[in-house]
């Protein structure tokens, strides 16, 4: 009896300790809706350079490591072609010619900044304002691998770039087709 006891007893701690260490990992959460609103980081003619800041928090348990960022603009030739769109992500504060992202560590229950920016030039021999007068919405994915406990995966946090946005950082009105 008693040894049937102490084996019950024995067989909770384990299965708790068990949940309880299972549940301990990373959970990062990119705050979209808190995210700066874009900024002109480098204007001239043909091109602006905008950016946004974006919090990631670690709502999670465990440290959680964000690996290599990649900021994605997906506006396709197809879609409109008098801009062409690059983009790149770097840590706030930390700032890089040579668009390599530098991995971060982010305690849980911290936060850290990321700040994506997009390069649109105008093409076809058009200037930035005729460009973006035509302009149409596009999103921007901001693309990071993370890792901590659970293994090292890719997520992707999307932010919309519209084209009424941009027209009114460069000061042009939209031209409706």
């Amino acid at each position: 009896m008693i040894l049937e006891g102490l084996l019950v007893a024995v067989l909770a701690v384990v299965l708790v300790l068990w949940f309880y260490l299972k549940n301990r990992k990373e959970k990062l959460v990119p705050k979209l809706d808190s995210r700066s609103p874009f900024k002109v980081e480098q204007r001239d003619e043909k091109s602006i350079t905008l950016s946004t800041t974006i919090e990631f928090r670690n709502e999670g348990t465990q440290s959680a490591m964000i690996v290599d960022a990649i900021c994605h603009p997906l506006l396709p030739f197809e879609q409109y072609d008098g801009m062409n769109v690059r983009g790149k992500v770097e840590r706030e504060g930390v700032p890089r010619e040579d668009d390599y992202f530098e991995a971060l560590v982010i305690e849980h229950k911290e936060s850290a900044n990321l700040v994506a920016k997009v390069m649109l030039t105008a093409r076809k021999n058009l200037s930035l304002e005729e460009a973006v007068s035509r302009m149409v919405d596009f999103p921007i994915e901001l693309i990071y691998r993370e890792v901590g406990r659970t293994p090292m995966h890719w997520s992707i946090a999307r932010v919309i770039l519209t084209a009424e946005e941009l027209a009114k950082i460069v000061g042009v009105q939209l031209i409706k087709d």
